[in-house]
């Protein structure tokens, strides 16, 4: 059963600005260290200092923050001095989608521009030894650099303001780049097994092993400096999608790897060493697109973790004044979540008190999940009173 009047439900427009019906931004003071991003489903954007602790300061600036360099050499200062801890943010924190965003976007141009030196490399050696194990893996270093431009647009695409039309912002749009990304990882293992296949029906000598040899270990560390700097990154801005790329980079330097035993077969004398190591990338890539796609499948179908909904459950049944809590309902948009739930209160308490329980259910919520953006909290009035209070609107429930 449902009422339709929500602790936060009714928007209030903004006189200067109607056509842009976006979600508040605010800053708030927290004693984890965390990022909220608020959204009190108003249509009307603000930037607002809160203080849930009394502390009296706002996370909305930072003195310390640090502004990336320019240039491709100042991007990959920037990022060997993260990587490596010699540049401190102090307390940084990211309080808007638009800064988290930024970031997110910093990252991949560093990455970009780390694997694709790498992979260029990696290609001067495959055309000096014509190892098909190391264009296998050359290959699946292009397809992971390129990876990152439908991220890359997706993140940018994540700076828009929501607005009449993309009422939820553009979110999702990370979760289609994650898509792309899995048919990009797919073509790049039909086309290594491709390559394999052709090296064994016309076998040629593998050349210069010892420089085969340097090009899979430069992958590999090119790899695994990507992967530990996207990781990183991923974490500080709470994206799933972009630890998910530094796991699959990290993968990448793990086949870089297979390239070195290949090589090593290839040395002892078997000559097949080398195409086999390619097949055996290739299927490696081929978990990569599974598990990937899985996991695509789920945030397209908005799919949650049930452990999450129970959290939930448990986090909003802790606050006082509140009953019994059903009907709870999040998704994944982007990098972001949004919880719906309903809580049933005392049917004989004020609207302001009922509000305030509401209140701090949110206010509960933003701290358990850092990742969340908008909570919405609707109100159930307890039947002790022996009123149907959805009797109105029974008819109209869905079985």
């Amino acid at each position: 059963m449902k009422e339709h009047t929500h602790s936060h439900a009714e928007p209030h427009t903004h006189p200067h600005d109607e056509s842009h019906p976006h979600p508040h931004n605010e800053s708030h003071s927290y004693p984890h260290d965390e990022s909220h991003p608020h959204d009190e489903s108003h249509t009307h954007t603000h930037e607002k200092a809160h203080d849930h602790d009394g502390h009296g300061h706002s996370h909305a600036s930072h003195d310390h923050a640090h502004e990336p360099r320019a240039g491709i050499v100042g991007w990959m200062v920037d990022g060997v001095e993260h990587l490596f801890g010699l540049h401190h943010h102090g307390e940084r924190e990211f309080d808007s989608v638009l800064e988290s965003s930024a970031r997110g976007i910093w990252a991949l141009k560093i990455s970009l521009v780390a694997l694709m030196v790498t992979a260029l490399f990696q290609v001067v050696i495959v055309a000096l030894s014509g190892s098909v194990a190391l264009l296998a893996d050359t290959v699946h270093n292009f397809s992971d650099a390129l990876t990152a431009i439908p991220l890359w647009i997706a993140f940018a695409l994540n700076r828009r303001q929501a607005n009449r039309r993309y009422t939820y912002g553009y979110g999702r749009a990370e979760d289609l780049a994650g898509t792309v990304i899995v048919l990009m990882i797919l073509g790049s293992a039909l086309f290594v097994f491709y390559e394999s296949f052709q090296k064994l029906l016309n076998p040629q000598p593998l050349e210069n092993l010892g420089w085969v040899a340097v090009a899979a270990v430069v992958g590999f560390i090119g790899n695994e400096a990507v992967a530990l700097f996207r990781i990183r990154i991923g974490r500080e801005i709470s994206s799933a999608a972009l630890i998910a790329d530094g796991l699959h980079a990290r993968v990448d330097g793990f086949t870089s790897l297979a390239v070195l035993v290949g090589v090593i077969g290839v040395w002892l004398g078997f000559w097949w060493a080398d195409p086999a190591m390619g097949f055996i990338i290739g299927f490696a890539i081929l978990v990569i697109v599974r598990d990937a796609a899985r996991q695509m499948w789920h945030r397209l179908m908005d799919a949650m973790d049930p452990k999450t909904i129970e959290q939930i459950e448990q986090t909003a049944s802790g606050v006082e004044g509140v009953q019994s809590v059903h009907d709870v309902r999040a998704r994944w948009i982007g990098h972001r979540m949004y919880v719906e739930l309903n809580i049933v209160v005392d049917c004989d308490l004020p609207l302001a008190k009922s509000h305030d329980i509401a209140e701090q259910v949110r206010h509960g919520l933003f701290h358990e999940f850092p990742m969340l953006m908008t909570a919405l909290v609707h109100l159930d009035p307890c039947e002790h009173d022996r009123i149907d209070h959805h009797a109105l609107t029974a008819h109209h429930a869905q079985s």
